[in-house]
């Protein structure tokens, strides 16, 4: 019995790894985001600025790991063994937690997940006692630090409110004197933003950095023998004054005679400085709770109780915790941080949410944001009568966006937002931060940078009428996630201390083995999901603004249609005749995910023609009709997985072997003509198409026969009325399928005839 707290102190170091990777995977949104997003440096440099940040953020943060030992539960009331089953049960449900919601690509909270799984462990071991004790459930309330757990609560609400409005604000007033045209703006302009800006940045730094450090509590002479720590919290008007002062001075002069770009370091500057609080606020979060069992179990050795007679009034004192621990926890972080894929999709749904043109928008709209954009739009015409003309005048020439010239193919590269919008972003963030920390508020550095962003999202007019309903309806799914965090945590976490306390040796291997594997399992499916989608045969936006670029640049689309729609159509029969279930879920997934990109590319018509030349209008005929045509493919694809889904799924009876062999036919027939199909496009030989459409006629043909006889079938001896409607709607379907595709051949046929020969013609003349 007693080795086994040994088995749980080296599986929780193994644990704290594992968690640190998906926590910066999670929380890499925090710092990365603004950067990112405005494209103001290179990638390589940003990561470079977080690593440091990272680093350096990890050795400063020390003072924050009393968090676990005695920030939520009061340890002194439980002895060692109960105390180590809160912690394992603890860090196995927060690995599984965050790893889940990162798959997802959904940002949460770390810190509000470990506080909520402290307390949720902590009020399962503290009833426990209490039901074998005979003692009153009300009692609970001496095990718990309610009031610590209540301040906590009180800043997830403040947080998302306070964040977004003031975000918002903030942004709006910076947008009215800068414009979209800042860097036309006077040089003090520039230098004055920058002086305000970067004196939040650093003052947050020294907040949230160094004053938790154990360098800040230190005397030193040139403070008149105070700390620095008393310095930062005594002399905030001071610092602030001087180091405006400084930063605005230093500012103008590198505008004026270095010509440098200060919105850039100041994009720079913010995201060391979030990295830095980051890694010093959350990685508690992460090695908090294993460092505290290290501790405990130290002290519970050297004791020589046994685990259930050691009680932990020792966690209630301050212990250091090593500086080489902190460093290796933060090299894990920095590496995690350039080689996690999951923190990639975490950053993409933030950019998603906030960014100023548009993208393929992942929530879809509900009555909450619908109704949401309709009281904003309500209040938005009311401003409009008490404001006079001439104010709304100047509001709307400030928020007017210049039209930014791109040449063909650079589209990808428009940064999500502007460099005004990433520095009130990184600024607002900071000293929301700064002022919680000097209050001693527990904000969630998660729920303020995310909500800082959606707020100057919607005052910088990025949700517009045309994305506003999913954005808002996104942002709502993140909040939602966050509260279905703390609620998730605290059950999940009570449960498996639960379990653990049962029996401690049989389910502690259990449960751990359990985490691993699911975690393992998370690991391979998004791997593999990663790799499907890169080497998948997926749809790009035509961007040619000439007949001949469009044609050839459609080919590749219509080529990957067909080689899909293929496979699909194939999926479907061979699922239908094999009654494989599972084959056909994942061909639904297929089908969707290919209809999913041709409602895209439909969706981009109106940037398409836009980019169109004049002498070149007649390729947005074309263009439209081929769309036209892939999308009727799709739809009788669609169709006709799902009713041989549905068909499996309702476990209705099984086609009659003669109906397998007429449709094992068509199938064989529609095979041919994509095959050929595919080749003529994949290589381009166009003239090809013509006797390609030809074999259109034989399939009709074999379709129209195989109806007749299904009719006969019905009449004579038929007896499933679900099998003879499946049948008919597979004819019907594949017919209308043929004749979208044969409709598309032939579309492309004539657009090759008139626009690629007449060209070639001309050529030989000359």
């Amino acid at each position: 019995m007693e080795n086994i707290y040994l088995y749980m102190i080296v599986a929780l170091a193994f644990l704290a790894i594992a968690d640190l990777v998906v926590g910066i995977s999670n929380d890499a949104v925090n710092f990365l985001n603004s950067a990112i997003g405005s494209k103001a440096i290179s990638f390589r440099t940003i990561m470079i600025v977080a690593s440091v940040g990272v680093a350096i953020g990890a050795i400063f943060s020390s003072g924050m790991m009393e968090v676990a030992r005695k920030g939520i539960f009061n340890p002194g009331e439980f002895m060692f063994s109960e105390i180590m089953i809160i912690f394992m049960a603890v860090m196995i449900t927060d690995i599984l937690l965050l790893d889940i919601f990162n798959s997802l690509g959904m940002p949460t909270s770390t810190t509000v997940s470990i506080v909520f799984e402290l307390l949720g462990a902590a009020v399962a071991m503290a009833l426990i006692k209490i039901a074998a004790n005979g003692g009153d459930f009300s009692e609970v309330v001496n095990y718990i630090n309610t009031s610590k757990a209540s301040q906590i609560i009180f800043g997830i609400l403040l947080s998302v409110v306070v964040a977004f409005s003031i975000g918002a604000i903030v942004q709006w007033v910076s947008r009215l004197l800068l414009s979209y045209e800042f860097q036309k703006k006077a040089n003090w302009v520039g230098a004055l933003f920058s002086g305000v800006a970067l004196t939040a940045i650093t003052y947050f730094i020294f907040m949230k950095g160094l004053k938790g450090t154990s360098y800040a509590k230190q005397s030193f002479d040139i403070l008149g023998g105070g700390t620095m720590k008393d310095f930062l919290e005594n002399q905030v008007f001071y610092i602030v004054l001087v180091s405006s002062i400084l930063w605005s001075l230093l500012s103008y002069v590198l505008i004026v005679f270095a010509k440098t770009n200060i919105y850039k370091l100041i994009i720079i500057v913010g995201t060391f400085a979030l990295a830095l609080a980051f890694a010093g606020n959350d990685l508690v979060n992460f090695i908090g709770v294993p460092v505290a069992a290290f501790n405990a179990y130290t002290e519970w050795s050297a004791s020589g109780l046994s685990a259930m007679e050691f009680p932990m009034d020792v966690l209630a004192s301050k212990v250091p915790t090593n500086n080489w621990l902190l460093f290796g926890a933060g090299m894990v972080m920095v590496a995690t941080l350039w080689f996690s894929t999951k923190a990639k999709n975490v950053v993409k749904t933030s950019l998603d949410l906030s960014s100023q043109g548009d993208t393929k928008e992942r929530f879809q709209p509900n009555f909450l944001s619908r109704g949401f954009v309709r009281f904003a739009m309500g209040a938005s015409k009311v401003s409009s009568f008490i404001l006079p003309t001439s104010w709304q005048d100047k509001i709307e020439q400030q928020f007017e966006q210049p039209v930014i010239k791109l040449t063909d193919n650079k589209v990808h590269e428009l940064p999500a937002f502007d460099l005004v919008r990433a520095a009130v972003n990184l600024m607002v963030a900071a000293v929301l931060i700064s002022i919680a920390t000097s209050y001693k508020l527990p904000l969630s550095t998660t729920y303020v940078t995310f909500m800082v962003a959606m707020g100057t999202s919607l005052a910088d007019r990025a949700w517009g009428a045309e994305s506003a309903v999913y954005r808002v309806a996104g942002v709502i799914n993140v909040i939602g996630g966050w509260f279905l965090t703390a609620l998730s945590a605290f059950s999940a976490a009570a449960l498996v201390a639960y379990l653990l306390n049962l029996n401690v040796e049989v389910m502690f291997p259990i449960l751990l083995l359990a985490a691993i594997t699911l975690l393992i399992r998370s690991s391979i499916v998004h791997r593999k999901k990663t790799k499907e989608m890169a080497s998948e045969d997926r749809l790009t936006k035509t961007e040619s603004s000439s007949v001949q670029g469009v044609i050839t640049e459609s080919a590749a689309n219509i080529a990957n249609v067909l080689k899909r729609g293929k496979k699909i159509y194939a999926s479907a029969f061979t699922g239908l005749s094999q009654q494989d279930l599972e084959a056909l879920k994942k061909n639904k997934k297929q089908i969707v995910k290919l209809s999913d990109e041709v409602d895209e590319l439909r969706d981009n018509i109106f940037y398409f023609i836009k980019n169109l030349d004049e002498s070149s209008i007649g390729a947005s005929n074309f263009y439209i009709l081929v769309l036209g045509y892939l999308q009727d493919m799709t739809q009788s694809l669609t169709y006709i997985t799902k009713v041989s889904h549905k068909h499996v799924n309702n476990n209705h009876k099984k086609l009659k072997f003669n109906q397998i062999k007429e449709l094992s036919q068509i199938n064989d027939s529609i095979e041919t003509l994509f095959s050929e199909a595919i080749e003529a496009f994949n290589s381009q030989s166009f003239e090809k198409i013509n006797s390609i459409i030809e074999q259109k006629n034989e399939i009709a043909a074999v379709l129209k026969s195989n109806i007749e006889i299904q009719v006969k079938r019905t009449r004579t001896e038929e007896s499933s009325p679900k099998n003879t409607t499946l049948y008919f709607s597979l004819l019907l379907e594949t017919k209308d399928l043929l004749n979208a595709t044969t409709s598309l051949l032939e579309e492309y046929h004539e657009a090759y005839d008139s626009s690629v020969k007449p060209a070639t013609i001309s050529e030989e003349s000359e």
